[in-house]
């Protein structure tokens, strides 16, 4: 039987001077028809996660392409049995993935997209050097064979990991991955600048490689994280074994779960060190209320705007 929930991710770069006033639009629209998401608009494009019934979806599909500037928009789709998210929120941003880096355009040029079906065959060639641009906490719970991790907390941090572990000179052919592909657009230009030649990045991220590459030829190992309720996905696009914790959000596995320091909705053995006291009693009164409002069948969560 078919799930009921569609789920759609997205993104574009495109000039968006006017990105303001195309908050209330999308927040009217998706509200209207009880899509729930994470919109990000920038002057620099959107970024976009949201699911719902699948016609609503394709309906805000249509209305988005309705601007000439979005007529062409590529996404990755999965479903789900319960909606993996709480509220719909439209985001006004800086960027629509956060680099902190000038003169990173992904307009003007980025790195030689690979298609899903070419993957396997770029990253097996063994000149070249394949860089997951995604956080520590999302590598550790899954990869593609032989990929080097930048072990970075944010993605801030991947210049850093550029310029001390990898080098133009010697690495002559980079191929970089990452969950749906937006941050490889930026990360890949931000190589081009800094004298990478050879930068290629797998179109459509993971999300798309595990839709399209059949599980016999995958090269792909473990889980996907995803930022929403389902936490991570399987080979099947599937919601995976994860939970996560809501103190710092990483996912948590059943060693995690079975830890002594592990409180739902406070405390994780990845952040028990790292919270502070006045965290932790604030996360505590925010559980306290969640339960409290499950037992009044209520959502503690609501709609709002961001």
């Amino acid at each position: 039987m078919e799930k009921k929930y569609f789920i759609v991710s997205l993104y574009k770069f495109v000039s968006f001077p006017d990105y303001v006033s195309y908050k209330p639009k999308i927040l009217n629209f998706c509200s209207n028809k009880k899509i729930k998401g994470t919109i990000l608009l920038a002057e620099e494009g959107i970024n976009a996660t949201i699911a719902g019934e699948k016609s609503d979806i394709f309906e805000f599909l249509e209305f988005l392409r309705a601007d000439d500037r979005f007529s062409v928009i590529d996404y990755k789709e999965s479903y789900a049995d319960e909606i993996p998210f709480h509220r719909m929120k439209v985001k006004l941003k800086k960027e629509i993935v956060t680099l902190g880096q000038p003169n990173i355009n992904p307009v003007e040029k980025s790195g030689i997209r690979v298609d899903p079906k070419d993957w396997n065959n770029l990253i097996t060639d063994p000149n070249v050097v394949v860089v997951d641009a995604r956080n520590e906490y999302e590598n550790q719970i899954g990869t593609f064979r032989n990929a080097l991790s930048p072990k970075t907390t944010n993605f801030r941090e991947f210049p850093k990991f550029v310029k001390e572990k990898l080098n133009p000179k010697s690495n002559k052919k980079i191929a970089i991955f990452c969950t749906g592909g937006i941050r490889c657009e930026k990360a890949s230009v931000y190589m081009l600048n800094n004298g990478f030649k050879n930068v290629y990045q797998l179109n459509g991220g993971i999300l798309k490689y595990l839709e399209e590459i059949e599980t016999d030829k995958s090269l792909w190992e473990g889980e996907c994280f995803v930022f929403d309720s389902r936490v991570s996905v399987d080979y099947e696009l599937a919601k995976g074994k994860y939970q996560q914790c809501y103190a710092c959000r990483r996912p948590l596995s059943k060693k995690d779960l079975d830890s002594k320091h592990y409180q739902k909705g406070i405390s994780c053995p990845h952040c028990i060190y790292v919270k502070s006291d006045d965290q932790r009693a604030r996360f505590s009164e925010r559980q306290r209320q969640v339960e409290l409002a499950e037992k009044r069948n209520e959502k503690h969560i609501g709609i709002r705007s961001e």
